[in-house]
C-alpha cells in the first residue's frame, strides 16, 4: 500500500483546508496514524495523532483549531484545519504504523515512531 495525501492549497489567514490520505492498507488491526509538518529548515512535527481505539491528540500550537480523524471504513484519514495562520504554512505528511498504540497517550512521538509516510501536501497560509 501507499500514503497519498490531498487537500493542500493556498488560502489566507483564517482560511479552513482539509486534508486526505489514503490509510485503509495500515489499518487491519492496532494501528496508530499521524499528520506531520515540516517547513523549509525546520525538523519535521508531528502536528495530530489517532490511533485504533478512536483516542487523538494534537499538539498545542494547534488546540481548537485543528482535528484528525478517520472514516468509520477506517479507509481514510483527515485533517481539518480551521483559523489557519501563516505559521502553519508547511508541507504536510501523512504517516502511519501498523501493529501500534500509545502515540496518543505520550508526548514523546516523533518519525521515528512511523514506518510508513505519504510524498507530503502543501498547505500555505498568507498574511
Amino acid at each position: 500500500g501507499q500514503l497519498v495525501e490531498s487537500g493542500g492549497g493556498s488560502v489566507e489567514t483564517g482560511g479552513s483546508l482539509r486534508l486526505s490520505c489514503e490509510v485503509s492498507a495500515y489499518t487491519r488491526s492496532t494501528y496508530c496514524l499521524a499528520w506531520f509538518r515540516q517547513s523549509p529548515e525546520k525538523e519535521r512535527e508531528g502536528v495530530a495523532f489517532i490511533e485504533y481505539d478512536g483516542h487523538t491528540r494534537v499538539v498545542d500550537s494547534v488546540k481548537g483549531r485543528f482535528s484528525i480523524s478517520v472514516d468509520n471504513n477506517r479507509n481514510t484519514l483527515f485533517l481539518e484545519m480551521k483559523k489557519l495562520k501563516p505559521d502553519d504554512t508547511a508541507m504536510y505528511y501523512c504517516a502511519a504504523e501498523d501493529q501500534c498504540s500509545g502515540v496518543t497517550y505520550t508526548t514523546h512521538v516523533g518519525p521515528g515512531n512511523f514506518a510508513y509516510w505519504g510524498q507530503g501536501t502543501q498547505v500555505t497560509v498568507s498574511s
